[in-house]
């Protein structure tokens, strides 16, 4: 018996999850990237598949739990299949050294049978079978396929579990995939260049443990009585008996699957909100139909336990709009909006078709999302910062011998923290159903960026406890990895607040949309000197003009107005940030 350790691998940013379903009971047979157990963040629902075939012996988690990434929640025996050979061969070796002798010759041939017939068997063979294990690209958030950018290990290696065997890109952000096993690579199957997707081959290891050299003893044992005795067929299934036989014969084995107690039948649980996490609530199997079918499985209706989508879902969905292709239907875009004509553009003059990159695919689906499921109110003010931009060329000096440079962004970014500290009406999101609030007791600001992929938005935490230093190393930090394509999801995810600054670009204002589930963005234009009434006279000021977009179910007028008060203030005398 070779017990391999199912661990919780990278969940993309997220800290703990929950343990909502187990989809086998210990004793089932499992093959690879079959679904052990199903997790659930608050963004999204994942299956955990089995890193290699056998037989499921325990789960190391219940129902309830909450695990995070590696953490042990399932054991496998991936030498069941093996252990269920050793059966028959235990049984035959035992027919042979007990049949009646009828001469010395024939009994002379039957012990050389017995003797000769272990090692006969191809059990070598069977166990380097087994110790062989194909590691796959776990789950990366997407069914699009991504590039090979590096391969990080070589044929003939060791490699420990959790090392990284290759790198991923996509135009959003790189990713490692690492090894689910300790073992050394007998062969990888991938090239720098090559595109890879959720599921796909990377490379054949040999597992350390050698399934050979533990069934050994279970041919050569003298005295087989104790697996003659073992009632294979009657009383345990074939699976359960695999175990058990094997470890009849390993003395210091432990017996867990025999004894463990058969996992209740999971009820049926109330169908899950319908919001963007749930709607694709699906296991690798289902998903890898849709992607061959050509089925967006966030249009299939998932009648399974917590509505997910099974392989009938996607084949009845199919079946549906097959038989409803002939009937005429109204093209519409979004919440029944009419969507805009088709037009050959050709017939006016050259043109060219320029693909959009994944990055600004995502974008426009999320502006649409957004404007369509948030009504927008914009508030306008000019911010006084004559005093600020002459202490922050000041600066210039030290910041060259700390390698760091200060800019408006990190003033800025620095009193949008206060302001939501100020006013925590900001620093909230709406539920999905619409029932409540969630209200951030942490202040992190997400920082646009302009990169010639398209707009990304890293996340600069914890704004409230940094100084500006802190602030500007890390926004040139997260600016320079943005423009490299080398920003990782977690990097982007988790923001209160969103700064989106056009800086030295031009303008005089702009109306940012809010990026929801956030409640409020500020949209920042070039600043310009314009005079200003002191009281006695109008003197040449430096005005920031800023734009401040909220989600009015969230937000009324008056909470928009003292936040942007409270930062007109902080920006127009810097002293305010110190209190």
């Amino acid at each position: 018996m070779t017990i391999q350790t199912v661990v919780v691998p990278d969940l993309g940013g997220a800290e703990t999850v929950e343990v909502i379903e187990l989809g086998l009971s210990p004793g089932d047979s499992v093959e690879v990237e079959d679904s052990l157990l199903v997790l659930e963040s608050d963004k999204a629902t994942m299956d955990i598949p089995s890193p290699a075939t056998g037989v499921l012996t325990r789960y190391l988690v219940d129902e309830g739990a909450t695990v995070k990434v590696g953490d042990a929640i399932a054991e496998i025996d991936v030498a069941g299949e093996a252990a269920a050979t050793d059966v028959a061969d235990a049984e035959e070796v035992e027919q042979v050294s007990h049949q009646p002798a009828a001469d010395s010759a024939s009994e002379s041939e039957s012990d050389s049978e017995s003797d000769s017939e272990p090692e006969a068997k191809p059990q070598p063979s069977a166990a380097q079978s087994s110790a062989e294990q194909m590691i796959k690209v776990p789950d990366i958030g997407s069914d699009d396929k991504v590039d090979v950018i590096e391969i990080c290990v070589a044929v003939g290696d060791e490699v420990n579990e959790g090392d990284t065997l290759v790198v991923l890109e996509s135009d959003k952000a790189t990713m490692d995939v690492p090894s689910t096993h300790s073992g050394k690579v007998l062969k990888i199957v991938v090239a720098e260049g090559d595109k890879l997707g959720t599921g796909d081959d990377v490379a054949l290891f040999e597992v350390i443990a050698d399934v050979a050299a533990v069934q050994e003893p279970a041919v050569k044992q003298p005295a087989p009585a104790p697996v003659a005795a073992t009632p294979v067929s009657s009383e345990t299934g074939p699976q359960k008996a695999a175990a058990a036989v094997s470890a009849a014969s390993q003395p210091g084995a432990v017996q867990s699957a025999p004894g463990q107690p058969a996992q209740p039948a999971t009820s049926p649980a109330e169908p899950r909100q319908n919001n963007a996490a749930s709607d694709i609530y699906a296991g690798p199997a289902v998903r890898l139909i849709a992607r061959e079918l050509g089925v967006e499985l966030s249009q299939v209706p998932g009648s399974g336990p917590r509505g997910r989508i099974l392989k009938d879902d996607v084949s009845n969905f199919v079946k549906q709009v097959m038989q409803n292709k002939d009937t005429p239907t109204a093209v519409a875009g979004g919440s029944g909006i009419p969507a805009i004509p088709a037009i050959d553009f050709s017939q006016f003059g050259d043109i060219e078709e320029l693909a959009l990159s994944k990055i600004q695919k995502l974008t426009a689906a999320n502006m649409q999302r957004n404007w369509l499921n948030v009504p927008h109110v914009t508030q306008f003010d000019d911010a006084d910062i004559t005093e600020l931009e002459a202490f922050r060329k000041g600066l210039k000096a030290e910041g060259e011998k700390r390698g760091v440079r200060v800019t408006p962004v990190a003033f800025l970014i620095k009193a949008i923290g206060a302001a939501l500290q100020a006013n925590p009406e900001f620093n909230r999101s709406l539920s999905v159903d619409g029932g409540h609030f969630i209200q951030k007791h942490y202040c992190h600001v997400g920082m646009a960026v302009d990169t010639p992929r398209g707009l990304v938005v890293p996340v600069i935490r914890d704004v409230n406890e940094k100084g500006i230093w802190d602030i500007s190393a890390e926004i040139s930090l997260l600016a320079g990895k943005a423009r490299d394509g080398k920003l990782t999801p977690a990097e982007m995810q988790g923001g209160c607040f969103t700064l989106s600054s056009l800086g030295a670009i031009g303008g005089n204002g702009f109306t940012p949309i809010v990026n929801a589930p956030e409640v409020g963005i500020l949209g920042v234009s070039k600043s310009q000197i314009k005079p200003v009434w002191n009281g006695s006279e109008f003197a040449p000021r430096l005005l920031l003009p800023m734009a401040l977009s909220y989600d009015h179910r969230a937000i009324n007028g008056g909470d928009a107005g003292r936040f942007m008060t409270y930062l007109v203030q902080l920006l127009s005398d810097i002293r305010y940030l110190a209190l």
